[in-house]
């Protein structure tokens, strides 16, 4: 096993996921209209991606994703390779402060869970014969698989023993993991959304009125993402990203970490924790105090909802706010989330969105360099 790392694996990074050009999101609606085949999707994913790594590499990040750009949105990629798996509507929705709601659809379980193909390994392979940098690989965390419809998430027909359901998603993401290792990858990020969303009261009520104990909740995707950390290949890092939704520029929840921090920060087993802390929503920096001294913290202080660019001297000062909680070199900066979480994209543009990741490097080379 690979002793854990103390700091981030850099200290400018960003979450994943890049604003599709309207190319791209052309051809989605083509491809699932019937208009082209796989060949010519294929082709024109492959355009957009190497010119999403060539933005990356040109503003200076050393962590390369493909933007995620062969995906419809950041878990559709999980539900569509792993075997047993459909969408259904979900119990919560996305909103926005001027009152604006959005519906969407999860993960359902109707069958036995079982990897009979590689999820992101496909991915990966690409970007890695195209970049000289370091291939960053994003998955949804498991708690995907079981939380976004409470009890109902999970077909009594498909499982009617909850340690079998949980022992089978397991071993999917170990059996990803390790094949991930087996082709040279050595940076993973689980996007963990239902850990975040329980900081916010109104929803741990949703939860609690649906039958399930919110710390409860917790306990079991600390347990699960560390089961799947138990056969972690030695060289990998592997970090956590905590995002309360983010949906054309809408989240589903707020409140800052503290319902969750101690329990999750100081015994979940993975390397770094990639935390938004864009806006008030986020609340303050004093949960960090539970982040032990093994653990690197991305903070994630630019916004990815917005095209406003944040101040260089606005980013430094919370920077220095927030090593009085966790030491200076084991922070890094980030956006809070990636730019698209689906085809359709935040409300900015890839201009924009150039802006943001240069000036994540900028402060990284003001601060640490």
């Amino acid at each position: 096993m690979q002793e854990p790392v103390s700091r981030p694996r850099f200290h400018a990074d960003h979450v994943g996921s890049l604003l599709r050009p309207q190319e791209l999101k052309d051809a989605f609606r083509d491809f699932y209209s019937g208009k082209i085949d796989r060949a010519a999707f294929r082709e024109i994913q492959d355009r957009a991606i190497r010119s999403a790594v060539a933005l990356q590499e040109e503003v200076g990040l050393q962590s390369i994703t493909d933007g995620e750009f062969r995906r419809g949105s950041w878990f559709l990629g999980f539900v569509e390779a792993v075997d047993g798996l459909t969408t259904k509507d979900a119990l919560f929705d996305f909103h926005d402060a001027e009152g604006g709601r959005a519906k969407f659809q999860t993960a359902f379980v109707d069958k036995k869970l079982k990897r009979t193909q590689g999820i992101a390994t496909d991915e990966f392979a690409f970007v890695r014969s195209i970049t000289r940098r370091t291939p960053k690989v994003t998955m949804p965390a498991p708690s995907l698989v079981h939380f976004f419809r409470g009890n109902e998430t999970v077909s009594a027909q498909a499982y009617d023993d909850m340690d079998e359901f949980w022992q089978d998603l397991i071993d999917v993401y170990r059996q990803e993991i390790e094949a991930l290792s087996e082709i040279g990858c050595t940076y993973v990020q689980l996007d963990e959304v239902p850990c975040a969303m329980l900081c916010d009261p109104n929803v741990r009520a949703i939860v609690a009125a649906n039958g399930m104990n919110p710390d409860k909740l917790l306990e079991t995707y600390v347990w699960a993402v560390n089961e799947i950390m138990a056969t972690r290949p030695a060289g990998m890092t592997i970090a956590m990203h905590l995002c309360r939704g983010n949906y054309k520029g809408r989240w589903m929840a707020e409140g800052g970490y503290d319902p969750v921090a101690e329990r999750l920060f100081g015994a979940v087993k993975v390397d770094t924790f990639f935390l938004e802390y864009d806006s008030e929503r986020a609340g303050g920096f004093d949960p960090l105090r539970f982040v032990p001294s093994d653990k690197g913290v991305v903070l994630g202080l630019i916004s990815s909802k917005t095209p406003k660019l944040e101040a260089v001297d606005v980013l430094r000062r919370r920077l220095d706010e927030a090593s009085r909680f966790v030491a200076l070199e084991r922070l890094g900066i980030s956006p809070q989330c990636g730019f698209a979480s689906s085809v359709g994209g935040n409300p900015l543009t890839i201009d924009d969105e150039r802006r943001k990741l240069a000036r994540v490097v900028e402060v990284a080379e003001l601060v640490w360099h």
